[in-house]
């Protein structure tokens, strides 16, 4: 599962070794000061945006990787009966990220902060 990790200035999120292999990507790492705006999304899963291009997709079970549609690229690492937060991005690779978390409420503050 993606860890979140926070320093002073950036935001780091850590991928397993399989979710590199299925996201086709490595680690993703992003200014503090690029963040516009943190929610939660009760049920990560079904929160993602778009089409799948390149990733994994489970249906029902996981979802890996970029997902593009109206409201732009979007980094997801979620799964199944687990909450997610959306952290919406400026002028960065990616608009937004949908990462699952245990405590995404605890997460979202820590990000907000």
């Amino acid at each position: 599962m993606a860890t979140v990790h926070l320093t002073a200035d950036r935001i780091h999120v850590r991928l397993t070794a399989a979710e590199k292999v299925w996201a086709l990507r490595g680690d993703l790492s992003f200014p503090r000061s690029a963040v516009r705006a943190v929610t939660v999304v009760p049920d990560g899963l079904h929160g993602t945006r778009g089409l799948r291009a390149p990733g994994l997709g489970v249906p029902g079970r996981r979802k890996v990787g970029t997902w593009r549609g109206a409201a732009g690229r979007e980094f997801v690492s979620v799964r199944s009966g687990q909450p997610a937060v959306r952290i919406t991005l400026a002028d960065q690779r990616y608009d937004a990220l949908l990462v699952g978390a245990d405590d995404a409420a605890a997460l979202a503050e820590t990000v907000r902060g």
